[in-house]
């Protein structure tokens, strides 16, 4: 079954978004930093998602992200699934920060459970025969709306979403041109999507 060993970011300035990941989130290996120039303006398509255990570790990993440079897109707030808020980092990835838990059952910490990535697809359909076709395994689908895939082991677990409905999510405007700004490495690549999101060959982890 293909996965995802780690995403790689495009950014103008790696040692500063380096610092903002690893004092807002605490990642490692999972997320690599890539210096790039490659133009790019509005949604670039994708988001991250952190999910956590509760909502008081939502709140801190949130104040966290603000306090390093993070712009706020949307408050931490309740809603029919849970509870969750969404930032954008300096180097203008966007990230949300959720748990499917309403009450806290415990204190905040720093850990998270699974980082979701996001693709904003124009045809959910199209992209998931794309992606079954490469060796992923369909764990939820609802229609031509949203799919995910089975992660394992794997740090990063994929999931498909219309466009407008993640820009949406993500309380951005669907908007926007040029590079997605992002390089997924796994087992699957190397190819480009439907949607131009690009695959590598999974590569070891990188020293410090």
């Amino acid at each position: 079954m293909a996965s995802i060993e780690s995403v790689t970011l495009d950014v103008a300035d790696p040692t500063a978004a380096n610092h903002f990941y690893t004092t807002a989130f605490g990642l490692d290996t999972q997320v690599r930093l890539r210096a790039s120039q490659a133009p790019t303006t509005g949604f670039r398509g994708f988001t991250l998602s952190l999910t956590v255990s509760r909502p008081a570790t939502v709140n801190g990993l949130i104040d966290a992200a603000l306090d390093a440079g993070a712009t706020p897109l949307k408050p931490a707030a309740k809603s029919l699934w849970g509870y969750g808020g969404v930032v954008q980092a300096p180097d203008g990835t966007v990230w949300k920060v959720a748990t499917s838990a309403k009450k806290d059952t415990g204190p905040a910490t720093r850990q998270f459970d699974e980082i979701v990535l996001l693709l904003g697809v124009a045809d959910v359909t199209a992209s998931k025969r794309f992606y079954v076709g490469r060796g992923f395994a369909v764990a939820k689908s609802f229609g031509g709306m949203y799919v995910e895939f089975a992660a394992e082991s794997s740090p990063v677990k994929l999931a498909l979403y219309r466009r407008r409905a993640l820009a949406k999510d993500a309380g951005v405007s669907p908007d926007g041109t040029g590079a997605h700004r992002i390089t997924i490495g796994g087992d699957a690549g190397p190819f480009t999507d439907p949607d131009g999101f690009a695959w590598e060959a999974a590569s070891p982890a990188l020293a410090p």
